[in-house]
């Protein structure tokens, strides 16, 4: 035999968790006490979202991310259902758009006014109605826009698409009844053309999430076969109660239980799900595990429900597949966890990934960062691939079509966004620009477009205001002043206190991007003055 290093390099392998101070968590939060396998918490760039405990009906809360610290008893909720709230999902191309599924039977569709929640909410934006028992479950599809999925003790997967003009939706574009029992989890492949599902019945099923079926999978070796988009895997030494799709690794992973009860992870080939490529025990406790995958990284977080640890590995295409890192260790155990997408981490802290962690001994939610150990402080590309943004790459009516597209992609680079943005201005100056942009490296822009846009936004500074500026009126906090009324009460006062703050935040990134942006055009000139004799001499 030969012999192989103990040791594997990894840039990964000193990650560490870091768990927010008090001052940043979020107190006095009255979180559900419900016993659903579910996060019961969701997180955008601007949001937080968690289910909370309230009688007489299901509501949750809505917070500013920014506004932490103690949360007001009283503080506004989201109180359109009728039963317990189960399950809430942000929309991934709108974070002013949230789904919340719930015991009486529906998934509403709500609109979050800009400034945040300043009184309970009761009407939704949409309302679907086409289950005949609770709904457990909700997924928004990766890459087309307005496109829902959801799940339901009826056994039933349904998809409904949201760009219609109805506000109570009854009939769902289809409907999918393979299952024999309770659906537990639902992930999707990286177009979202596949989505996968573990059910009560101990079955990991693979399925075509198109209207029109089209799964023609290539030679299997293995697997139960039922229909023309519909594979399935019956282990019987694996009880799977999560699944997750591997990024485009063609893998799955699924988290549940032995035969003996004893908390274990698997792993599956997408062409073969006859047998698992890797299964391995972890413990004997209880809990659900919840497993998280950062496709940029390869890294996978495995955290059950009431530990106060959290197990994180990094994945390989070659055996054995999946290495052990290390594990975050804590004393307060969590309920569910929330995730931040990639676009609203801290890169210049090398943040890869940030959970938000349901306390319910200390009624806490609990930002927790993991953090890659860099010395340098500037932007490091090699952990910051392109992700994906929060544009769709599709339309729901191109899906419903049959089409299927990636994500469309995104830098992290602080400035980038302003730099895309210019690009999509500079469309219409014909094939010119784009043929020579081709030979530059990537994300240059032209001399001479850099120039007009610089003079431009000069003339506009010495020059006074646009149109767009001569018809803006004063406000405060984003109301009128002519509309603007004294607050009442403590709460109200309160209320507009934070959202002037984050006004004033928000303003101040604002003017932070456009000086980088300045001095990142500056450097751009500068340096294409100074390649242009040297082409010249060539």
């Amino acid at each position: 035999m030969t012999w192989r290093p103990q040791y594997r390099s990894s840039k990964f392998r000193h990650v560490f968790g870091k768990p927010a101070v008090k001052d940043s968590c979020y107190d006095g939060v009255p979180i559900t006490r419900s016993v659903q396998d579910n996060n019961f918490c969701a997180v955008n760039p601007r949001f937080l979202a968690v289910i909370t405990e309230c009688a007489g009906g299901g509501a949750f809360l809505v917070l500013s991310v920014h506004h932490t610290g103690k949360v007001d008893p009283h503080q506004p909720r989201i109180s359109g259902h009728k039963g317990n709230v189960l399950d809430v999902k942000w929309n991934p191309f709108n974070d002013y758009c949230i789904a919340s599924c719930s015991e009486d039977t529906t998934v509403k569709v709500w609109e979050i006014p800009p400034h945040g929640v300043l009184k309970n909410l009761t009407v939704p934006w949409k309302e679907l109605q086409g289950h005949s028992r609770r709904v457990g479950l909700i997924e928004w599809h990766p890459t087309a826009n307005n496109i829902l999925f959801s799940t339901a003790y009826d056994y039933k997967v349904m998809i409904w698409n949201l760009d219609c003009p109805e506000q109570v939706i009854k009939n769902p574009v289809r409907t999918i009844s393979h299952h024999t029992d309770v659906v537990l989890s639902l992930s999707f492949n990286t177009d979202g053309s596949l989505f996968a599902t573990t059910c009560k019945d101990r079955k990991l099923r693979l399925s075509s999430s198109t209207t029109q079926p089209k799964l023609t999978p290539p030679a299997r070796s293995g697997g139960q076969h039922n229909s023309t988009d519909l594979w399935e895997a019956n282990c019987k030494t694996h009880k799977a109660s999560k699944v997750l799709f591997l990024g485009n690794l063609k893998m799955l992973f699924t988290s549940g239980t032995s035969r003996w009860n004893d908390r274990q992870f698997a792993l599956w080939d997408q062409d073969d799900l006859s047998v698992p490529l890797l299964e391995e025990n972890l413990d004997g406790s209880s809990g659900v595990l919840f497993p998280f995958y950062d496709p940029d990284t390869h890294m996978l977080y495995l955290a059950g429900k009431g530990d106060g640890n959290m197990r994180y590995y990094e994945i390989g295409s070659e055996k054995p597949y999946i290495h052990y890192l290390t594990e975050y260790r804590s004393h307060q155990p969590q309920k569910g966890m929330g995730v931040m997408p990639k676009r609203g981490l801290d890169v210049s802290s090398c943040e890869v990934f940030r959970f938000y962690k349901l306390v319910t001994t200390k009624s806490l939610i609990e930002p927790l960062s993991m953090i890659v150990p860099r010395r340098s402080e500037s932007y490091q590309d090699d952990i910051y691939p392109m992700t994906a943004g929060n544009r769709p790459a599709l339309s729901a009516e191109e899906w419903l079509s049959g089409i299927d597209k990636g994500p469309v992609l995104m830098s992290l680079k602080p400035g980038s966004q302003i730099a895309e943005s210019y690009s999509e201005m500079g469309k219409g100056l014909g094939n010119t620009l784009d043929t020579r942009r081709s030979h530059s490296r990537p994300g240059m822009l032209q001399l001479a477009y850099i120039q007009d846009k610089l003079e431009t936004k000069e003339g506009k500074e010495d020059g006074g205001n646009t149109e767009e500026e001569r018809s803006w009126t004063p406000v405060s906090n984003g109301e009128d002043y002519g509309l603007c009324s004294p607050p009442r009460t403590e709460n109200e006062l309160r209320l507009k206190f934070h959202k002037q703050q984050e006004e004033i935040r928000r303003l101040r990134e604002l003017l932070n991007q456009r000086d980088v942006h300045v001095t990142q055009l500056e450097l751009e000139i500068k340096n294409m003055k100074n390649s242009q004799p040297h082409q010249g001499s060539l």
